[in-house]
């Protein structure tokens, strides 16, 4: 916030926009075109996978996969790289 701050009044005032005005565009610009987002894994899934509380997001179901694959495969780590990158991506895109 300092930063914005310094950048509005002290060196590109034009470049920043006004904290003390508000935008002249329509606030909901863009999201009729975003599709609702759902739940692929129900809320009872994951608390059977044991899928911690803080994780149980939209990224859910691929963690729950990559958990059961690092049960099933337990003495080799890398044997799950698939799944784990398809977490990740969720969790970038997310």
């Amino acid at each position: 916030m300092g930063a914005h701050l310094a950048r509005r009044y002290l060196w590109d005032a034009e470049a920043e926009p006004d904290p003390l005005q508000m935008p002249s565009f329509p606030a909901h610009l863009g999201l009729p075109l975003r599709q609702p987002r759902a739940m692929v894994a129900s809320a009872e899934q994951l608390a059977q996978g044991r899928v911690p509380l803080e994780q149980r997001d939209f990224c859910g179901h691929h963690l729950l996969r990559l958990l059961r694959c690092q049960r099933d495969n337990f003495p080799v780590p890398w044997g799950c790289h698939e799944l784990r990158h398809a977490w990740d991506s969720c969790q970038h895109r997310e």
